[in-house]
């Protein structure tokens, strides 16, 4: 069974190389949309994202494209990333750091530290982490 993917409207803002940068607004369609919880996409009103296709030079600043993610691909993986892991971090090193007789303060400082460590590594691999998502474009006629 295929997965179906998450689609959003866009407009093409910028175009390099291989890579064409997508800015996406949020509609109504997030409304009932069953992700919208785990969703980075309905907390602003604009999201950015650089979708590497092979046709790239076909498109131009100003095109009206949508942008799909595909659920098998990447949903789950990205909730992971973003949400689950660091909630874990911090809550290992919140109690654990606690078990071990730090203080209140120092329980949290670490679980922050903690946080903020594993957002950094995150961004240090965050090239093998890009070449996993699977985004496709495609233009939209007006």
């Amino acid at each position: 069974m295929a997965a179906t993917p998450i689609k959003h409207a866009g407009e093409v803002i910028g175009v390099e190389g291989n890579k064409v940068i997508v800015r996406m607004s949020v509609n109504s369609a997030c409304s009932g949309c069953h992700a919208k919880a785990v969703c980075g996409v309905n907390e602003s009103k604009d999201k950015i994202v650089e979708v590497v296709t092979l046709a790239a030079s076909e498109y131009a600043v100003g095109d009206s494209v949508e942008v799909a993610l595909r659920q098998r691909s990447m949903g789950v993986t990205s909730v992971m990333l973003a949400y689950v892991i660091p909630f874990f971090v911090l809550s290992l090193l919140l109690y654990g750091v606690s078990a071990l007789g730090g203080s209140d303060e120092m329980a949290a400082l670490s679980a922050l530290a903690g946080v903020g460590l594993y957002y950094i590594g995150l961004w240090l691999v965050r090239d093998r982490v890009r070449n996993k998502i699977e985004f496709t474009i495609t233009k939209q006629t007006k």
